[in-house]
């Protein structure tokens, strides 16, 4: 007996079927890891995981990961169990950016690891610490910019990850400020972080007793709903509907005015409110009051900050932006502080 088939079947590895996948259920829109721009120093193609979930993974167990787990969303130095920090913030992003993306048929892998690179770069305190390091280098310090250059230089000990393209020019586009990222699965993740952000922070506010729940504007309300999840259901499901058709990815007028009503809001009565000022100030003076003393004792700044590319100063911005809330509050306390047990 004959098996005249037998000797063309192609036997593929599971990276080529989910490659094959990709092919045949993405939409024409979708940016398929087969057409990727490729890593900046080549490799053999893994046989299970395809470019961007390798790229996932290497985001996943980094190091810069792990330590978003200590490093303030909004409240600094939260003690409360259920306030949100920089690593749950990622973890929502991520969640929203693979909903839209497997909604529109986009390529959920890509922006899966957008999403969970896109903070790595932020410094303790928050945007705080943005603006402490931001005159100590000449330039502003920004935590998109940042986390590109903790990808590409300062995990792996000096190596980087060796990320894709896109998933690096999704996260360093990621913020508003920048040009819109280059896929489609980048600009679903910039959206997704600001209905994440937006509405968790509003929840956080409330439970902090900054805000009460009546206080939110009730033109927002209106259109995207009283409660956390009802906002974050209209949203998504905006953004899914009014990207489907087109050529970018958008919300509809009357959503995107809510969301923007609702992120002025929070910036008058949450992120900027004067009560806050003062411990802000403080968080300000201890990352510069850090930064001096690095300048003046270089070979304080931990090895590995010395293997990448760049002068003094941009090597000890990576040391402190590198810090979680904690570590930097005991290295101040060491640094500057009566050690009690030497009294």
């Amino acid at each position: 007996m004959s098996y005249p088939d037998a000797t063309v079947r192609r036997v593929t590895t599971p990276r080529e079927r989910n490659e094959q996948i990709e092919r045949e259920t993405l939409s024409e829109r979708a940016t398929l890891v087969a057409n990727s721009k490729g890593r900046e120093r080549e490799e053999e193609p893994h046989p299970l995981r395809t470019a961007y979930q390798r790229d996932r993974d290497r985001l996943v167990h980094a190091k810069a990961f792990r330590r978003l787990k200590h490093k303030t969303q909004v409240f600094i130095a939260p003690e409360g169990d259920h306030y949100r920090v920089r690593l749950t913030h990622t973890l929502e992003v991520s969640q929203i950016a693979r909903t839209v993306a497997r909604a529109l048929r986009l390529n959920e892998d890509l922006a899966e690891a957008i999403a969970l690179g896109h903070d790595l770069g932020h410094t303790p305190f928050g945007h705080l610490g943005e603006q402490a390091l931001s005159p100590f280098l000449g330039r502003p310090f920004r935590h998109n910019e940042q986390s590109l250059r903790v990808v590409d230089y300062l995990e792996n000990d000096g190596q980087g990850l060796n990320l894709t393209w896109e998933v690096r020019d999704g996260i360093v586009n990621h913020t508003w400020s920048m040009p819109e990222p280059s896929t489609l699965e980048g600009k679903v993740v910039r959206f997704a972080d600001r209905i994440a952000y937006v509405n968790h922070d509003i929840d956080d506010a409330v439970r902090a007793g900054v805000l009460d729940a009546a206080d939110l504007p009730p033109e927002a309300v209106e259109v995207l709903g009283p409660t956390h999840g009802e906002r974050i259901d209209t949203l998504v499901t905006d953004l899914v509907e009014a990207s489907q058709d087109g050529p970018e990815i958008r919300l509809t007028g009357e959503v995107a005015r809510g969301l923007d009503v609702l992120r002025e809001f929070m910036f008058e009565r949450v992120y900027l409110r004067d009560d806050a000022a003062r411990e802000q100030q403080k968080a300000i003076s201890l990352v510069r009051a850090l930064f001096a003393h690095y300048l003046d004792h270089p070979e304080e700044v931990p090895e590995e900050y010395h293997l990448a590319p760049g002068d003094l100063p941009t090597r000890i911005a990576d040391h402190i932006a590198g810090m979680t809330d904690r570590y930097a509050l005991r290295v101040y306390e060491q640094l500057f502080l009566p050690q009690s047990w030497l009294l």
